[in-house]
């Protein structure tokens, strides 16, 4: 016999109502024998579903979305390993979604005025690549932030400028390590 038949025969019937006033489902069973049954569940709040972006996600995005594209922002979301609401990986048009949902700003890059620069925009500014750029923040001779672990690097144009950075790019590729005056070379030039 189906469960539905089961549970028809042992149902009578059953009253839905809403208290509002600690926002419950109150779900009264009647059943066959004369017995009630009582059960509550929470009701959600309007436009509430089961498939929320998770507050972790959310500040990601709310931290980004000023200074960042959604592109960098779904980009950061994916390596960080955050799943969207219905479990699947983040694009440009889902961070949109999201922030246009939540009321989060967009990112403006004509206010952006030059002053936080990505990683390529140095490269293209110093004429080195990328890589290089990457060593002199990861070696801490060229000062970058990170909005959040994992998100792309901000670096100030004012900073491409200093003495440390210049001096960096001028012994391009030789290591950026100093060299002890009394270190022997490996191989002699002769």
């Amino acid at each position: 016999m189906p469960a539905n038949s089961v549970l028809r025969t042992l149902i009578a019937d059953i009253i839905v109502d809403v208290d509002d006033a600690i926002r419950d489902v109150v779900l009264t069973i009647h059943w066959r024998d004369g017995q009630h049954s009582e059960l509550r569940v929470r009701k959600p709040q309007s436009g509430e579903h089961g498939s929320a972006t998770a507050e972790d996600a959310l500040d990601v995005i709310r931290s980004m979305a000023g200074r960042w594209s959604d592109e960098h922002i779904a980009a950061t979301l994916n390596r960080m390993g955050f799943p969207t609401g219905q479990g699947k990986t983040w694009t440009a048009h889902r961070v949109r979604s999201v922030r246009y949902v939540r009321g989060i700003d967009a990112y403006r890059s004509a206010d952006k005025n030059g002053e936080g620069l990505t990683q390529v925009e140095v490269a293209k500014a110093l004429g080195v690549s990328s890589y290089l750029v990457r060593r002199l923040v990861s070696t801490g001779v060229l000062p970058a932030v990170q909005v959040v672990p994992r998100a792309p690097y901000q670096i100030r144009a004012a900073d491409l400028t200093s003495e440390p950075v210049r001096a960096a790019i001028a012994r391009k590729g030789r290591p950026l390590r100093d060299v002890d005056a009394d270190t022997l070379p490996m191989f002699s030039y002769t």
